[in-house]
């Protein structure tokens, strides 16, 4: 297992370029985001994004990774399979995989999230999910690259939901983003979010890594969904969570790819403290992973 981390921390705690926060983290791995233009940022400044659904824009992005000497662990894509446009949203996470498999990117991340689940039985939802989940597998089945749904809003963290999306898929190239925070997040009380988190961990192709703080007194007990997360969200060290623990868990289960993090108190920081911050939580990842 090794460190990485998304390119939007790194932005948003003020790294001129990907290169820049990489270098200064210690990591040599970023997540990067795919916009709905088929972009994704340069690593070697931090103003221009190259369009990987051409050939020209693919080179560009390897020539610079090259340069930068890093890597990429995972694309993340922007889908909504509640859209009108299904269409466009399954054909989206396609030009991503495509764009993947040129980079030599082993996951692509699958938002969870959908317009109107809601308004919709499980049933209902696992129907339309799966449904475009195929089409994709389908669409790219000669390509090595997996996809990662990730435990992201209501029911990305409800078990049920993705076990029955993984089960109803049945293919070995579709697993989860592991967000190692987001079951916290949701309301489960921390003795669960481990079970959950073993459970899971067999099919995990990338991970998304955060920590919450909460008082004591509401660390084991069932809170409503996002309770008071932005008062309580924290750096990595200083969370409920440990993240020593989810990492033996992952390694248990086989998994080797990266821990990408995605510490979300760095709003409580003022903009000159943040890259501080993003220091001490990569001084953890190496201490956990071993290479601190």
């Amino acid at each position: 297992m090794y460190a990485s981390v998304r390119d939007d921390i790194l932005t948003w705690a003020g790294f001129p370029s990907i290169k820049d926060g990489l270098d200064a983290l210690g990591f040599r791995a970023v997540e990067l985001r795919m916009d709905r233009n088929a972009t994704a940022p340069a690593i070697l400044d931090g103003r221009t994004r190259l369009d990987i659904s051409t050939a020209g824009g693919i080179a560009e992005l390897r020539s610079q990774l090259q340069a930068a000497n890093c890597r990429v662990s995972a694309l993340l894509v922007e889908n909504d399979f509640g859209r009108e446009d299904l269409g466009g949203e399954v054909a989206s996470v396609i030009t991503a995989v495509r764009a993947a498999a040129e980079l030599g990117v082993p996951a692509v991340r699958i938002d969870a999230i959908m317009h109107g689940e809601h308004d919709l039985s499980l049933s209902e939802r696992v129907e339309v999910f799966a449904g475009a989940m195929r089409r994709i597998l389908d669409a790219t089945s000669h390509l090595s690259v997996d996809m990662g749904i990730e435990n992201h809003g209501l029911q990305g963290n409800q078990p049920e939901f993705l076990d029955t999306v993984l089960d109803r898929v049945g293919s070995g190239r579709l697993g989860l983003t592991l967000d190692t925070g987001n079951f916290y997040w949701a309301g489960h009380p921390l003795d669960r979010v481990y079970e959950i988190l073993t459970h899971f961990a067999p099919r995990t192709k990338h991970t998304h890594a955060k920590n919450i703080n909460y008082p004591p007194e509401m660390r084991n007990r069932q809170r409503e969904l996002g309770w008071e997360y932005e008062k309580y969200v924290s750096t990595m060290r200083e969370g409920d969570i440990d993240h020593a623990k989810v990492v033996a868990i992952l390694t248990k289960a086989g998994y080797d790819r990266d821990l990408c993090l995605e510490d979300e108190s760095l709003g409580k920081w003022p903009e000159t403290e943040r890259q501080a911050v993003l220091k001490q939580d990569a001084e953890f990842f190496l201490e956990i992973l071993g290479e601190g």
